[in-house]
């Protein structure tokens, strides 16, 4: 047993470690909140949230009046996306239309901005992303990919832009894992492609190729989702 309050993403990559080494089986049921909430001393919204963003990966599926499954399905393995779970605020076309908006401006403005530094950080978040893909550890493929998009933004030059981006982070950061399920090897490896053309636009400081660069990476991710933004 866990000794110490685990963040809802520790407690979701300690599940998925646990589905990995088959300690909980595809097509296998899932212990109560009750009893994970316990099992790792968390509160059970964290748990929930956790639960979330694995269901969110495809990993785990909530049938209603049943409970909570392991699908057994990876990400490209014929999974279907789970149901967006911010549609009484916003749709995910509508997310993926702000951030055709919003993220292209950000790199825009972040060309000619962006410290070596950072340019390495970006480079070898695109490494994690190609290399935690093909150990199907999807959480770390996503938070590779978040952070990635995270050094962009700070290196915007307009605070506004930056918070607005923050206030929609959690919208965001959705967009990001809900495709997963249906993301074929193929397009992951053509996502790390933009991310590097995405790279060099920066690198060169060139505002209207990064901005086109990042627009062509979300629309590609848009359609994934089989959206059309």
């Amino acid at each position: 047993m866990l000794t110490k309050t685990l963040l809802p993403q520790s407690v979701a990559r300690e599940i998925q470690t646990m589905i990995q080494t088959g300690v909980l089986k595809p097509g296998e049921k899932i212990p109560s909140q009750r009893a994970f909430s316990q099992k790792f001393r968390v509160s059970r919204a964290s748990l929930r949230e956790a639960l979330l963003t694995l269901e969110t990966l495809g990993l785990i599926k909530t049938e209603p009046g049943r409970g909570t499954f392991v699908t057994g399905a990876g990400a490209g393995a014929g999974g279907a996306m789970a149901p967006w779970r911010y549609a009484d605020s916003y749709s995910v076309f509508d997310v993926f239309q702000t951030r055709l908006m919003l993220e292209g401006q950000i790199a825009a403005l972040a060309a000619g901005r962006v410290a070596q530094t950072q340019l390495e950080q970006m480079e070898e978040a695109t490494r994690q992303m190609e290399d935690c893909w093909a150990r199907q550890d999807l959480l770390a493929n996503v938070e590779a990919d978040l952070a990635f998009h995270g050094i962009i933004v700070s290196a915007c030059s307009n605070t506004m832009l930056r918070a607005l981006y923050q206030n929609v982070r959690q919208q965001i950061t959705e967009t990001q894992r809900q495709p997963i399920p249906i993301t074929d090897p193929e397009r992951m490896r053509e996502s790390i492609a933009e991310h590097r053309r995405i790279i060099a636009a920066l690198r060169a400081g060139d505002a209207t190729a990064a901005r086109r660069e990042m627009e062509t990476h979300i629309r590609n991710t848009a359609r994934c989702a089989g959206l059309e933004p």
